[in-house]
């Protein structure tokens, strides 16, 4: 068993994560490919534009154009099957990180180490943020070079600022299963919470403009941090990645604390 629980934990991921990135790169591929396709019938844009103004939102195709490259992955990629992608893995890997120890019954092992549970939880949430930015990272780079292939040109900084925002969007809710599982050592909890918060969250902050309640309070969602300034445009908001970062961080220190705390089982 090696002493440090980061190195450990990211050899045990590499296939998980190896899979999930060519997975990726598929799925983008698709989008690419049908590319030409959208751009040769401007009249989808129209189509979009007909829907009823609550489905759009809840689409973020609200101001998208989607005869546009931009506004295509935006509303084909970022508002929905993105975010779905990096959230199953990130909450996965976070409800896993101390709840799958103790499933597995190798908790004992690992705490016999010269290791501290602080030192676990945080080596823990490391491997899974690294990886949700390294699948984040994948996704960008996949957008950027395999558009060049069917003429779908998107500004490199401007996608490197969206998958920076996608891959915090990720690490917020992995963060909380994290916390739960170091907490409840419960990884059916841990995974499902968050899951109907992420949830939540998106509705929340895709229908805020046409539900007053929503809108006095969608500012507060990991959602809004992510795609409310619409990165993928505009380029960092640096103001939502410091939320992001803080959320993240208090989330961090509960599970450390939840961990401490607790007896564990295996």
């Amino acid at each position: 068993m090696l002493a440090n629980v980061l190195v450990k934990t990211l050899r045990d991921q590499s296939r998980t994560l190896l899979a999930w990135a060519v997975s990726l790169a598929l799925i983008v591929a698709m989008y690419a490919a049908v590319w030409p396709a959208v751009q040769s019938q401007p009249s989808i844009s129209g189509f979009i534009d007909q829907m009823p103004e609550a489905f759009r939102s809840l689409f973020a195709t609200s101001s998208a154009d989607m005869s546009t490259p931009t506004g295509y992955i935006q509303v084909e990629l970022m508002s929905f099957m993105g975010p779905i992608a990096v959230l199953i893995y990130a909450v996965s890997a976070g409800a896993g990180a101390i709840g799958g120890e103790e499933d597995r019954h190798t908790m004992d092992l690992l705490l016999s180490n010269p290791v501290g549970r602080g030192r676990v939880v945080v080596d823990k949430f490391a491997a899974m943020a690294l990886g949700t930015f390294l699948l984040a990272a994948v996704m960008g780079v996949s957008l950027v070079l395999e558009g060049r292939l069917v003429d779908m040109v998107l500004p490199a900084d401007k996608v490197a600022a969206a998958m920076l925002h996608l891959a915090l969007l990720g690490v917020v809710f992995g963060s909380l299963a994290l916390a739960l599982s170091a907490g409840t050592g419960r990884t059916g909890l841990s995974r499902g919470i968050p899951a109907v918060l992420a949830v939540l969250a998106y509705i929340v902050n895709a229908l805020a403009p046409l539900v007053d309640a929503f809108d006095r309070i969608h500012q507060v969602s990991p959602f809004f941090q992510y795609i409310g300034h619409d990165p993928l445009r505009q380029g960092t908001a640096w103001d939502s990645v410091l939320v992001s970062a803080a959320t993240i961080a208090v989330l961090v220190a509960l599970a450390v604390a939840g961990f401490r705390r607790r007896d564990v089982a295996g």
